[in-house]
């Protein structure tokens, strides 16, 4: 309890710390749009290479590992887009930010959880699984985002512009190119990463917590409650049975239940600012989530961890 704890709280704290700034005026609205720019664009990409260039799969279940994020993460996002197909009762942009609360998940609260339950090995472990997730997320979102946000820009071509030129993927996939080449980082280079990226968490969760509006928290309800089903209840449910199929167990299966048990992600606020998704919904769900954890994480812990 106390690991999961040590895992949210700052989490809120800085979310509530931006709330408090912005309904001060303690800076003015352009600071903050500079805020998540700055963070989409730079920091959390900085966080990203260095992480992945200093990660190694060999010794690694990672065959079954990706199967098992691969396999979690594609039924996820089709619940949700058959949902939304059958059942087409919120607007496009407001079904994003439902897409995205249902398939995103916070690294940071899943990387400093995995470190307290199971040392540095579960960091190590789950900074693997995070990033074939990372990947695999962005895709997913950049996609639906293409198709229901209310960016003007559609087809084909929009949608490879979005996902090359995507900080996270790019950012990614030079973490992982660094990391199998055996290149690695380079003299100073991951001093300066992590001094970079070190800013990404607290900037990106001021930035959520500026754009709350909890007098619109009723109107959210509904996108609230049904990504949270999903983030809480299926996702977890689909990697343990991934997990017995494949035969994983010990420090690998529960850091992979830890990475599918958590809230989703305050960058998912910032990809709906930058590709037209509905970012008040968006803020709404990436609050509430994280409180909501609060409850869900031991429950979820003493039902599939002991």
């Amino acid at each position: 309890m106390s690991a999961i704890a040590t895992g949210l709280a700052p989490v809120l704290v800085l979310i509530l710390i931006g709330y408090g700034l912005k309904r001060s005026r303690f800076l003015p609205d352009a600071a903050w749009a500079g805020m998540e720019k700055l963070t989409y664009f730079v920091l959390f990409p900085a966080l990203l290479v260095r992480s992945l260039a200093n990660q190694h799969l060999l010794g690694t279940p990672w065959p079954s590992m990706l199967l098992v994020v691969t396999v979690t993460l594609l039924t996820a996002a089709s619940v949700l887009i058959l949902w939304h197909r059958i059942l087409p009762s919120v607007s496009g942009p407001t079904f994003t930010s439902i897409f995205q609360g249902g398939v995103r998940f916070n690294t940071y609260i899943a990387l400093a959880v995995a470190l307290s339950f199971f040392a540095a090995e579960g960091l190590a472990l789950a900074a693997i699984a995070a990033g074939f997730m990372i990947i695999l997320i962005n895709l997913l979102c950049i996609s639906v985002l293409g198709i229901w946000g209310t960016n003007p820009s559609k087809g084909i071509m929009a949608f490879s512009r979005n996902v090359i030129g995507n900080p996270l993927i790019i950012s990614c996939a030079i973490g992982w190119f660094l990391s199998q080449s055996g290149i690695g980082l380079p003299g100073i280079t991951d001093n300066i990463l992590e001094i970079v990226g070190r800013a990404a968490l607290p900037l990106g969760l001021l930035a959520v917590g500026a754009a709350l509006k909890p007098e619109a928290v009723r109107g959210h309800l509904k996108p609230i409650a049904i990504s949270s089903l999903v983030q809480f209840g299926l996702k977890p449910v689909v990697a343990v049975l991934l997990i017995s199929i494949t035969g994983l167990s010990g420090i690998v299966a529960g850091v992979l239940v830890i990475v599918f048990m958590t809230p989703t992600a305050a960058s998912a606020y910032i990809l709906a600012r930058q590709l037209g998704g509905d970012t008040e919904t968006m803020a709404s769900i990436i609050t509430f989530q994280t409180l909501l954890a609060f409850l869900m994480m031991p429950l979820i812990v003493l039902v599939m961890l002991s």
